[in-house]
């Protein structure tokens, strides 16, 4: 019997949703370039932080014990503090009775304070030579420190010996930390400290070609005469000995106000200060130091002097003008202690700001992402679990006794066996390729069916095809092309029995799948039931991954849901219903592009029961190419948001539908949504740590829940009896499979916040799968 709807003779105007749907296609590759944007600029804030934290480009090799034939020995015999005026090196040592307080490898935001609290109580100031990365994570702590009428140095960005770097190494360690300078209190220096320094007898020749170049750029380079070693945490009292000059001698002592705990360090420098003091000792920085230093000489050489004191800026490449920025800036002592300092202008200040900002940025985001994602870890690991524990009693309890009689808690059963006549509804579009294997399965079903299929205005001969296989229990209703959605609501509509079975144009069902499906009609409790659909397609690499998911993740979530009685969806491949019931919600709706996951919540929210029939089985053709399968989940997941947005007020409702809402549609939210969108972080966090941090540790975790992820696999596999095989191609599946399902949903994440719409979309068949039993 066939019913045809006529058509129009004149060309139909677009409707009001093909028309969005135009325009929505017309934003999807931008919507993809942001959903890539959003993924650079998380990579970029992490390889920030981990560069911040000395997980890239860090290099621990120290120099010790190289030759010192190439270093002239007036500069191993001379003082801490080494200029090169005019091209030629020259050392300087602190004046008698003077101490210059040195700091190194800050800030920090606990010790360093407490130092500054210390030089306050005592009215000394002190030169700290700052490490570039720290700066930018502290900028409030080196303000206050400048603000103070301290001193700043360079200790380089990342704390790198640099007598194994390059020359280009070297400048950007300089400029790195200039600009973090200048973002964080406005200011440059001309002053440097190598890491892992000590006596300038101590520059060998590896590192003497360093000093040369930074003499040549304009920086002064600072070594020490007295060494605390407070970093052994020896004590107090030792601190206090070891950084103190033999007899009347200047010094410029070592001191760490980072590096772990300093407390022995701040209640040393107290004490050390007051018994310094008392001995007639004044303390200043290195440039208060050569100031003073200059004065003395200032009869005898005073260009030297004027040298000295104030490098080249513009070989230093810093900008900017002179300026102390201390309590008395503007005073002569104040400049003099803070000469060495430059304020920042320019493009130097606005560079340091941003900086500055994208170190606070990355500072923030990276801690809260990995916080993040050990819980969304740690509910991925409780869902594995859960579903497990569920499936596994699902399984007995829906198994129970099912090939023999009698046993403890009897024989399950959904109550008398249901043998009434039922609907079957093929909506189809094009399926030329697919739907004679698809009505000849319906053929050889077990249970008394009708046939209707509605051909949506399919412009091959589909119709023709089915009419020509002269089943007398088929019958053909054709329509104009207005979607699945509309064309199974005709199906019903015309549907001479109380249960329909909807299926899709491309599925072939068991001899027994009808039979199995209607059987949880018997409670009355039950309005709809969904199908174990499988993939028939699975010998290809895209269709064993397909398989696998089908298995793992469809029918095993399944049993979860089916026992917490908030199934979220009846595949649209195999799935009953109750007529009345689907009329009683109005059918199956055309406002979400997920038409099977709408209609099975608004289910739930008439008070019906929805359930997962594991043994009626459908075979269905996965989509054969990644362009397709693409096309295929975007409209999917895209569609699961319409629909979960649409009944969002099942959250507050009561009865079943509030049990959807509060269960169900969280469940939904975050193992669908959110899980699978923050997942790619987890890839991107895994890699990084192979990459940066420690390979074998990150590795053993990748294997640890890949093997979570087998066990899980290879039981689903065990529930639904299928064949092991598959499950080698699990590995590659979570290497690149997995990776474009997150990219998909993304992307549907993005089109649902930048308000686009999408329209059914047509897959192209080929009808390879046929009978049932051809799939192995």
């Amino acid at each position: 019997m066939t019913t045809t709807t006529p058509a129009r003779g004149r060309r139909r105007a677009p409707s009001k949703l093909e028309r969005a749907a135009g325009k929505a296609a017309a934003l999807q590759k931008p919507r993809v370039i942001l959903a890539l944007m959003l993924l650079l600029a998380l990579i970029s804030v992490m390889l920030l932080d981990g560069y911040l934290r000395s997980e890239i480009g860090n290099d621990a090799r120290v120099r010790d014990g190289a030759a010192y034939d190439k270093v002239p020995q007036r500069i191993l015999d001379g003082g801490p503090i080494l200029t090169f005026a005019a091209g030629a090196a020259k050392t300087q040592s602190v004046p008698e009775k003077t101490i210059v307080l040195t700091f190194d490898d800050g800030p920090t935001p606990n010790w360093t304070p407490e130092v500054l609290k210390v030089l306050e109580n005592n009215d000394v100031d002190a030169t700290f030579f700052m490490v570039g990365s720290m700066v930018s994570r502290y900028p409030d702590v080196v303000k206050k420190l400048v603000n103070q009428g301290n001193e700043v140095g360079i200790h380089t960005f990342t704390h790198v010996d640099l007598s194994y770097q390059s020359t280009a190494r070297l400048r950007r360690e300089l400029k790195q930390t200039q600009l973090a300078l200048a973002g964080a209190a406005g200011i440059t220096t001309t002053l440097f400290r190598a890491p892992y320094s000590s006596e300038i007898s101590a520059v060998d020749n590896y590192s003497w070609p360093v000093y040369k170049e930074l003499g040549g750029l304009g920086y002064t380079s600072v070594f020490v005469d007295t060494d605390s070693d407070d970093w052994k945490k020896p004590g107090v009292s030792k601190i206090v000995r070891w950084a103190t000059p033999e007899k009347n001698q200047g010094a410029i002592v070592l001191m760490h106000d980072a590096g772990g705990d300093r407390s022995q360090t701040v209640e040393a420098l107290d004490t050390y200060i007051k018994k310094m003091k008392a001995k007639g000792y004044t303390f200043t920085t290195v440039s208060g130091a050569q100031a003073e230093l200059n004065r003395s000489a200032s009869g005898a050489a005073p260009d030297q002097g004027a040298s000295a004191a104030a490098p080249d800026r513009g070989a230093s490449g810093t900008g900017g003008t002179s300026a102390g920025t201390g309590p008395a800036a503007g005073g002569i002592a104040s400049a003099a202690a803070q000469a060495g300092q430059r304020k920042a202008d320019g493009a130097t200040l606005y560079e340091g700001r941003a900086l500055v900002y994208a170190v606070a940025v990355a500072e923030w985001v990276v801690p809260a992402l990995s916080w993040f994602l050990v819980v969304v870890g740690v509910a991925v690991m409780g869902r594995f679990g859960m579903m497990l524990i569920l499936a596994r009693r699902h399984h007995r309890q829906r198994n129970r006794n099912r090939k023999r009689g009698g046993g403890r808690g009897g024989k399950f059963s959904w109550g008398p066996e249901v043998t009434r006549p039922v609907t079957v509804i093929v909506p189809a579009y094009n399926e030329k390729e697919c739907i004679a294997n698809t009505l000849k399965s319906l053929a050889r079903s077990t249970h008394p069916i009708e046939i209707i299929v509605v051909d949506d205005g399919s412009d091959d001969n589909t119709s023709e095809i089915a009419e020509s296989l002269g089943m007398p229990n088929v019958r053909v209703i054709r329509q104009e092309n207005a979607g699945k959605p509309a064309a199974l609501n005709n199906g019903v509509r015309n549907a001479r029995h109380d249960i329909v079975v909807m299926m899709d144009g491309d599925t072939v069902f068991e001899p027994d799948a009808v039979h199995q499906l209607v059987q949880p009609f018997a409670d009355p409790e039950i309005g709809a039931v969904a199908g174990n659909a499988k993939v028939g397609n699975r010998d290809t690499v895209i269709g064993a991954w397909q398989h696998i998911e089908y298995v793992m993740g469809f029918n095993l979530d399944r049993r979860m849901y089916d026992l917490l009685r908030c199934m979220p969806t009846i595949p649209g491949a195999i799935g009953a219903f109750r007529r009345d019931a689907v009329l009683g919600v109005g059918g199956m709706s055309e406002d979400t592009l997920a038409e099977d996951t709408d209609i099975t919540i608004a289910m739930h929210r008439a008070g019906w029961r929805v359930v997962y029939q594991e043994h009626a089985k459908a075979w269905t053709e996965a989509p054969g190419s990644l362009k397709q399968l693409w096309s295929q989940r975007y409209r999917w997941s895209y569609g699961t948001m319409q629909a979960l947005w649409k009944h969002r007020k099942s959250l507050t409702d009561k009865g079943p539908s509030g049990r959807f809402g509060r269960v169900g549609m969280p469940l939904v939210v975050l193992f669908q949504i959110v899980t699978p969108v923050f997942a790619p972080l987890i890839d991107v966090f895994t890699l990084y740590s192979m990459i940066f941090v420690d390979f074998r540790a990150a590795l053993i975790a990748w294997l640890a829940v890949l093997a979570v992820q087998l066990v899980c696999a290879a039981y689903a596999f065990r529930l639904d009896r299928e064949k092991y095989r598959y499950l080698a191609m699990l590995p590659l599946q979570q290497l690149a499979y997995r990776q474009m399902m997150y990219l998909v949903l993304i992307h549907s994440c993005v089109t649902a916040l930048t308000g686009g719409r999408l329209r059914w979309q047509k897959l192209k068949r080929t009808g390879e799968v046929g009978t049932p039993a051809g799939v192995s």
